[in-house]
């Protein structure tokens, strides 16, 4: 083991021990003590608007200059209207239920225990995430009303903007006489300081990935620690025979384009045969005028070239298109890029997005009550929709507050994670001097 490794060991295991004595203060904190946390953050936030933004446009010039592409880039950025949203997001979480201590069943036994099942923190959660600096953010403000300390390692293409932010936490925090190591960042970004983070046994309780598939895989294949896998979305929109085609226009452009680089947008688009012909040549209009590449089947490459559109080799230009292969059924793109396939049968959609799915959110777009219900019951997915845009799978928007990701494995939580889902159980047993006979 080089003298390296040792010394990166070294300094997680500190941030590690000192995550842990915080905790234990944060589980005893009343509800009121951590939502002062919150609140003043939020309000910090928005003093230090211009240092937050100042500290953001050094990575997102340095993004720029690395190549990154603009949909990565609008991830990076900062605004003054997305730190109005965090400190919004911060002030949500303050305003909802506090689960610590949360009395689930209970009851006295016939020997006379009192047995209470009661929800508890986790205890210290690890999250690895990538150019999303919001994360810090949302990710601090959950693990504070839960309960939990946070350990949180950011992309280095973030790390001006996630320190400033840990910062504003982590002040906000002492002046909540909290103690500011509820919340640690790492500030080495080196890819051998988050392995040696994923295997922080007996420090971290919890690891949490929240980026792509590449991030995603590393994780669930070195960590050590135990992983709640958060999700890739490949995620499908299917405009069924019996849709609202003009409902769907909007579903789809909705989900494609209102903001392609995160987990929720659509993928790929399923069209049914019978109303491919009608549909595919206007909604190609509308994607193409917005910047979106097509990727087709066979069968919408032949009912676009008859409507005027050209195949190319990139399908980049308005007016065009390029052919689909294998691959771009399983892509999640994370850009302006869109495949396209027309199925036959609601049957044939099933299979389809059955396939490729990632489990995270899938949408039905019909007025077929039976189609609905079967596109429900069959698809296997943490969220899916009927006739609404996958883009809602969020937990602003599902009333969670800020969410810690959204969760597209089955153990032991699924979707958006707010704050029940960083909770565990506690049994609380009390006697009067009982013993098992």
């Amino acid at each position: 083991m080089s003298n390296s490794t040792i010394e990166i060991q070294n300094y997680l295991k500190k941030l590690g021990e000192a995550a842990v004595r915080a905790e234990r203060t944060l589980a005893r904190a009343s509800t009121a003590q951590k939502n002062r946390a919150l609140l003043t953050a939020a309000r910090m936030m928005k003093e230090k608007e211009s240092e937050i933004i100042a500290a953001n446009g050094v990575d997102v010039d340095a993004a720029a200059a690395k190549g990154m592409s603009v949909s990565m880039q609008d991830r990076l950025r900062l605004t003054g209207k997305r730190i109005d949203d965090i400190a919004e997001g911060l002030r949500q979480v303050a305003a909802l239920p506090d689960p610590v201590g949360d009395v689930l069943d209970g009851g006295t036994r016939p020997n006379g225990l009192r047995i209470v099942k009661t929800r508890v923190p986790l205890g210290v959660l690890g999250i690895i995430y990538e150019a999303r600096p919001n994360v810090t953010a949302d990710a601090a403000a959950l693990c504070v009303k839960s309960g939990n300390a946070c350990i949180l390692r950011g992309g280095k293409e973030a790390i001006n903007s996630n320190e400033i932010i840990a910062r504003v936490f982590r002040d906000a925090l002492a002046e909540a006489d909290l103690p500011e190591d509820c919340v640690r960042l790492i500030t080495d970004t080196s890819r051998e300081t988050a392995t040696e983070f994923m295997k922080l046994d007996g420090y971290v309780d919890v690891l949490i990935p929240r980026g792509g598939a590449g991030l995603i895989q590393a994780v669930l294949t070195q960590a050590t620690v135990p992983v709640i896998q958060t999700g890739t979305g490949n995620c499908h929109v299917y405009v069924d025979r019996a849709a609202d085609l003009q409902m769907a226009t909007k579903i789809v452009i909705n989900a494609k384009t209102q903001r392609p680089s995160v987990c929720n947008a659509m993928e790929t688009l399923l069209i049914h045969a019978a109303v491919a012909e009608r549909f595919l040549p206007e909604i190609a209009a509308e994607l193409l005028s917005r910047g979106v590449e097509l990727r087709v089947c066979g069968k919408c490459a032949s009912i676009l070239a008859a409507s005027g559109y050209v195949q190319t080799s990139d399908g980049s230009a308005a007016g065009q298109f390029k052919l689909a292969d294998e691959s771009d059924w399983a892509t999640e793109y994370d850009d302006l890029i869109l495949a396209v396939k027309i199925v036959d049968t609601l049957e044939e959609a099933i299979d389809h997005v059955s396939r490729y799915t990632t489990h995270h959110s899938e949408a039905i777009v019909t007025s077929d009550y039976n189609a609905a219900t079967d596109f429900q019951l069959s698809i296997d997915a943490a969220c899916v929709y009927v006739n609404a845009s996958t883009r809602f799978t969020d937990g602003f928007e599902f009333g969670l507050g800020a969410e810690i990701g959204i969760s597209n494995q089955k153990l032991h939580t699924r979707g958006p994670m707010g704050l029940k889902e960083l909770t565990t159980i506690k049994y609380l047993i009390n006697g009067n001097g009982q013993v098992r006979g």
